[in-house]
């Protein structure tokens, strides 16, 4: 089976991998800080390291002290991370749909779901290609909320000449093994902002004070911690951070691979009819992570299990995240947003990933041609 994505691990990253078990850390180490260091240049901002992308959501809002009565503005394309860390906090969510191009929230839906309780907005890069942050980011400061962007589709790209990681209030970044790199399981959180980002970062260090200036008991001893708020232990390990500094080393290679696969699906299926394809604009560098076309809905089923049947791992990317049982009770029907829900009838992610070769291509654009022809 081709799968729609895929981790690439070379011996660079398991010599660093090897080299940090038989180190003195295996957790809160000096590679903690390499790790993060190397991804505050890619991302153009301060970051820290988290164990997962919904780590680094659910640090994201705690920073913005997001609570109960709180509004959270989100895409229903998108898996249900984005929504259930804010959730936990007893924020309402709120959906904006998204556009019929790249499924990427709308601004217009956005301004039209603002209330006096919109905490934050939540702008989610899908496959890869940036949300239109600068539109984004004049309504949050028009309306004096955070913009954050749930970036775990698209570290590397490029928006308007600008990193994803230095627009956005905080953004966060997912490293699971289909994503654009990989630490195994990690997640990173990125802001411009230097306290947001030390509040995540207490937050996900289980809320541990060790500044003495910030003490609040003053009679202990030189080993004394304290905790203010309460926080979880989100630590992304030492070993896990060596995986990442070798995968950040290959980021450029991995980036100009799939944007090779993406011109090559582009130019083999962009004249046949049955099909829609993504597209990138030209004041974009996109990172793809994934490979989005689209078919029409009553016959998206069945080609979906054909290719499977060919031995092609395509995936479906993502049920409309209002219609998950756990919306039930909370006045959502499907319908409601009829974008996304076209979109997603529609969707099927053809693989994308580094280790895709030419022969994987060609049959990939075979059995697609011969399915829709």
């Amino acid at each position: 089976m081709i799968p729609y994505g895929c981790h690439s691990i070379n011996d660079d990253d398991i010599a660093a991998v090897v080299a940090a078990l038989k180190s003195d850390w295996l957790t809160t180490g000096p590679l903690v800080e390499e790790f993060e260091a190397a991804l505050e240049k890619v991302a153009g901002a301060a970051c820290i390291s988290v164990s997962s992308g919904t780590a680094a959501l659910h640090c994201t809002y705690a920073a913005i002290g997001l609570q109960s009565g709180d509004e959270v503005i989100t895409p229903p394309i998108t898996f249900i991370a984005t929504q259930a860390a804010a959730a936990l906090f007893g924020a309402t969510i709120v959906f904006a749909d998204v556009q019929s191009d790249t499924a990427n929230i709308d601004p217009r839906a956005v301004e039209a779901a603002i209330t006096p309780r919109t905490k934050a907005i939540v702008a989610v890069d899908y496959a890869g290609r940036p949300a239109d942050l600068d539109e984004l980011r004049a309504i949050a400061d028009r309306h004096h909320v955070f913009l954050i962007e749930d970036a775990s589709h698209s570290i590397g790209s490029i928006y308007k000449g600008r990193p994803v990681g230095s627009i956005a209030d905080i953004t966060t970044f997912s490293f699971f093994p289909t994503k654009n790199l990989t630490t195994g399981e990690g997640g990173a959180v990125a802001s411009i902002h230097p306290e947001l980002l030390e509040k995540a970062k207490r937050f996900s260090r289980q809320g541990l004070v060790r500044n003495p200036i910030e003490f609040k008991i003053n009679d202990q001893g030189p080993w004394h911690q304290e905790v203010h708020e309460f926080g979880l232990n989100y630590r992304l390990p030492d070993i896990l951070c060596a995986l990442g500094v070798s995968q950040l080393k290959r980021l450029d290679d991995f980036k100009a691979k799939k944007r090779e696969i993406f011109q090559n699906y582009l130019h083999e299926l962009s004249n046949i009819k049955g099909i829609e394809l993504p597209s990138e604009p030209s004041d974009m560098s996109v990172n793809w992570h994934l490979f989005p076309a689209r078919f029409e809905p009553k016959k998206r089923k069945a080609i979906f299990s054909e290719l499977r049947k060919a031995g092609i791992g395509v995936q479906v990317n993502y049920i409309p995240a209002y219609w998950h049982p756990i919306f039930n009770d909370k006045g959502f029907r499907k319908g409601m947003y009829p974008i996304s829900d076209l979109f997603y009838s529609q969707e099927i992610s053809l693989p994308m990933h580094y280790g895709l070769t030419k022969g994987d291509m060609n049959l990939i654009i075979r059995v697609l041609k011969a399915l829709i022809s």
